[in-house]
C-alpha cells in the first residue's frame, strides 16, 4: 500500500498567546511524530548549529531567487536576513508520509492558505484579551506603547478566527497540547482521507 500523505498542521495565533510554549509542550512528548518545518535563512550560521537540521542557510542571492521562483510558502525580511518556510521540504516530507508542524504568524498562515488550502489550520487564541494583555506585560520586555500596538493587533487577529479550521483556548498549556494532538488525531480519520485510501485498494483487488 501507498504511503499515506502526511498533512501540514499550522498553528498560529496573536503574539503573546503561547504559541512557542505550546509547540515546545507538543515536541517535549516523547509520543509526538510531527516534523518541525525548518526554516531558511540568509543570517550566518551559529556555532553549534547544522545545515538541514537548525536552518537551511543559503546566500541571499540564492535566497532572493527562491522568492522569484516562488518557493516559499512564506517568507519575511528580519534585522535584515531573510527567513521563509520554503515549499520543496513541506512537500517532500508531507510526501512521505510525516505530519509537518508550522508555528506561524497569522499574516503568514494567510500565505499558507494560498498555496495550501488542505492544511489543518488551528488558531491559538486568549481566554480573554485582559489575559494576552497581562501576559506580554509579564513579559517585560516591551514598552507600553508596543503593547498597546499589539493588543490592537490581536484584536484584529482574533476577527480573522474565520480562516482556520479550529480555535484551541490557551488557559492551560498542557490541555491546549493535549487538544492539539486530539484534532490531528481526528483529522487523520477524516471519511475523505480514508475513503481515497479504500477506493485505491479495491481498484488494486479487482487487477
Amino acid at each position: 500500500m501507498d504511503t499515506e500523505k502526511g498533512l501540514l498542521i499550522v498553528l498560529s495565533g496573536p503574539s503573546g498567546v503561547g504559541k512557542g510554549t505550546v509547540r515546545k509542550a507538543i515536541f517535549d512528548d516523547p509520543t509526538t511524530d510531527f516534523e518541525y518545518s525548518i526554516s531558511m535563512t540568509t543570517r550566518k550560521m551559529r556555532i553549534g548549529e547544522t545545515d538541514g537540521v537548525d536552518y537551511f542557510f543559503k546566500s541571499r542571492e540564492t535566497f532572493e531567487a527562491l522568492i522569484e521562483e516562488d518557493e516559499f510558502i512564506e517568507y519575511a525580511e528580519y534585522v535584515g536576513n531573510y527567513y521563509g518556510t520554503p515549499v520543496q521540504y513541506v512537500r517532500d516530507t508531507m510526501d512521505a508520509g510525516k505530519d509537518v508542524f508550522l508555528e506561524i504568524e497569522v499574516e503568514g498562515a494567510k500565505q499558507v492558505r494560498r498555496k495550501f488550502p488542505e492544511a489543518l489550520f488551528i488558531f491559538l487564541a486568549p481566554p480573554t484579551l485582559a489575559h494576552l494583555e497581562e501576559r506580554l506585560i509579564g513579559r517585560g520586555t516591551e514598552s507600553a506603547d508596543v503593547i498597546a500596538y499589539r493588543i490592537s493587533e490581536a484584536r484584529k487577529e482574533v476577527e480573522m478566527m474565520n480562516l482556520y479550521d479550529y480555535v484551541v483556548v490557551n488557559d492551560e498549556v498542557l490541555e491546549a497540547k493535549r487538544k492539539i494532538q486530539t484534532i490531528v488525531e481526528a483529522e487523520h480519520l477524516k471519511r475523505e482521507r480514508i475513503e481515497a485510501r479504500f477506493r485505491k485498494m479495491l481498484l488494486e483487488a479487482k487487477k
